[in-house]
């Protein structure tokens, strides 16, 4: 752990660091909204068969006039159970006895329907075009629309495994930029995608880059830090996720098709790529991988830019060697993702790390990809959920750092799941506080996922954290995937998936607490570091119950 003193010598939170957290935070900006962008690029609007008589201007059928639209409705589209057009069948020929105009027609039988053969006409008031219009996924195909959701979150479920392991071996830099060109292209390249199939295969790729893209991005701060500011570098990326997502909701507002919207929160990622030139590697992994010559020089940049003139004559190769003796012998030997199962503290925080974010996280997506269940007006709600999560996070910052990771985790998590349980069994026509209810959940969840991920972060030592981090995020990753199925428990209760999603974060918060508290403490760098942790732990708990027992 001696790292920190190099930190500590260079400026723990210098212009250095800060340049780097300002393009840090740029990039979560602009990267969240491609996760939530199907929330109005993939939107369902109203819709219904197409007619004939209604959307056909050469059928002569109504040529006096005397029919309203109304009327030529009721006679080509059946009703369901709630008296309102199907929007799956239509008749087979008009039903002109509907209109009741005489009682020739008062013994006809159950007229015949069928499925919409021609086609659907769509409802435009909201969105000028979608997926779901241009390739017609309703009806029969509307489970694709579940597919291109899932098949996303299943690229970033294999960025997750491929990228953590990619990036502990070639560099947080180097897989960060990659990752960043090739989401710009992929995402840029949906916009113009012809089918479907091309559509989900780019929207893949996209998922795998965003993963990698968003962890990486993280690390290059957070390793450059020491662990007084790692809550509150997570709650500006946070802060930063929110700020996207006030972004999304405005574009989307004002950009209704969505080609357009795609290309207008793509291209811009294009220009990220010019800064990472200036970008510097992790000074902390090029340590842990014996390559003390190229962290020195990036040791002596940092210092420079926060102000150390000297820098030359107080940082030197001897210096960074004999300051992180442990942490280069512990380089000698590769940690591979099989390492973080071998020691039993280190494969007990995993599996405890693992478990609470994929609970935390089916119930954080269940929230954010559902927009257009809770509420009519899906742009005003996204734009709240982005203004909201700021306060939050700054909340969320403040309880870390004074009642510490586990706690603030546990009241976090619970007060999430009371504002999901209380959406669950708030009636339809309470629209107001079915804006207000989801909004605070969708903060409170944000900075709960905050403290989650600063405590994941300082509990796994540095050789093999972005790998750890990666195993974590396939638990969060599969927790996501999952996520959207449980909608399809609406079939049984309209309730009960968000009765699901409002009682796993209590159980996730109980099971925070089986985790050491961190606050405060310094970054492991090796996974010996965390094996000494627990036991330096056991010996001072020793030592005060010896002191405590009278002689």
């Amino acid at each position: 752990m001696a790292f920190q003193d190099l930190i500590s010598q260079l400026g723990s939170l210098g212009r250095f660091q800060i340049l780097h957290m300002i393009f840090v935070l740029i990039c979560q900006a602009l990267v969240i909204p491609h996760t939530l962008l199907e929330n109005f690029t993939a939107a369902i609007p109203n819709h219904r068969c197409w007619v004939p008589i209604l959307d056909n201007n050469t059928v002569s059928d109504n040529d006096s006039g005397i029919l309203s639209q109304d009327d030529l409705l009721r006679i080509s589209i059946p009703l369901d159970s709630n008296l309102r057009p199907e929007k799956c069948r239509r008749f087979v020929q008009p039903q002109w006895h509907l209109l009741g105009l005489n009682g020739t027609f008062s013994s006809v039988t159950e007229p015949d329907t069928e499925p919409c053969v021609d086609g659907w006409v769509y409802d435009q008031s909201t969105f000028l075009s979608t997926i779901v219009t241009q390739w017609d996924l309703v009806c029969g195909s509307q489970a694709l629309n579940s597919v291109a959701k899932f098949i996303y979150m299943t690229g970033i479920f294999i960025g997750h495994i491929v990228g953590g392991h990619l990036a502990d071996r070639f560099g947080r830099k180097l897989i960060f930029t990659c990752s960043l060109l090739k989401m710009a292209i992929t995402e840029t390249c949906v916009a113009f995608a012809p089918t479907f199939l091309i559509y989900c295969s780019l929207r893949f790729l996209t998922g795998i880059s965003s993963s990698s893209l968003k962890t990486n991005s993280a690390l290059l701060i957070l390793e450059w830090t020491s662990s007084k500011y790692q809550a509150m570098i997570m709650a500006l990326i946070f802060c930063a996720s929110g700020i996207g997502q006030i972004l999304l909701g405005g574009l989307a507002f004002g950009i209704r098709n969505w080609h357009h919207l795609q290309l207008a929160v793509s291209i811009p990622m294009f220009l990220l790529l010019i800064p990472t030139r200036w970008l510097s590697e992790s000074a902390r992994w090029l340590i842990v991988t014996n390559k003390p010559q190229k962290s020195l020089k990036e040791l002596r940049k940092a210092a420079c830019m926060n102000g150390m003139k000297n820098s030359e004559d107080a940082l030197t190769l001897e210096v960074v060697k004999t300051t992180t003796k442990e942490e280069l012998e512990a380089a000698q030997t590769k940690p591979s993702a099989l390492d973080l199962f071998r020691t039993p503290n280190l494969r007990k925080w995993i599996c405890i790390i693992s478990f609470v974010r994929f609970l935390s996280v089916i119930s954080f997506l269940g929230l954010l990809i559902n927009l257009q269940y809770l509420s009519n007006n899906v742009f005003l709600l996204q734009c709240l959920y982005g203004v909201v999560c700021i306060p939050a996070n700054v909340l969320g910052n403040f309880s870390m750092d004074y009642m510490g990771r586990r706690i603030t985790q546990l009241i976090f998590m619970s007060m999430m799941g009371s504002f999901i349980l209380a959406i669950a069994f708030l009636p339809q026509e309470m629209q107001i506080l079915r804006v207000i209810l989801p909004t605070l959940g969708g903060a409170i969840s944000s900075a709960s996922i905050t403290s989650t991920l600063v405590h994941a972060n300082e509990l796994v030592p540095t050789i093999i954290r972005s790998t750890a981090l990666g195993v974590v995020g396939i638990a969060g990753s599969a927790g996501a995937a999952l996520s959207p199925l449980f909608m399809i428990l609406t079939t049984y209760s309209a309730s009960l998936p968000w009765i699901i999603y409002g009682v796993l974060p209590f159980l996730s918060g109980l099971i925070a607490l089986l985790l050491p508290e961190t606050k405060n403490q310094p970054l492991p760098d090796s996974i010996q570091d965390v094996e000494n942790k627990r036991k330096t732990s056991k010996e001072a708990k020793k030592d005060v119950v010896a002191k405590e027992t009278p002689l």
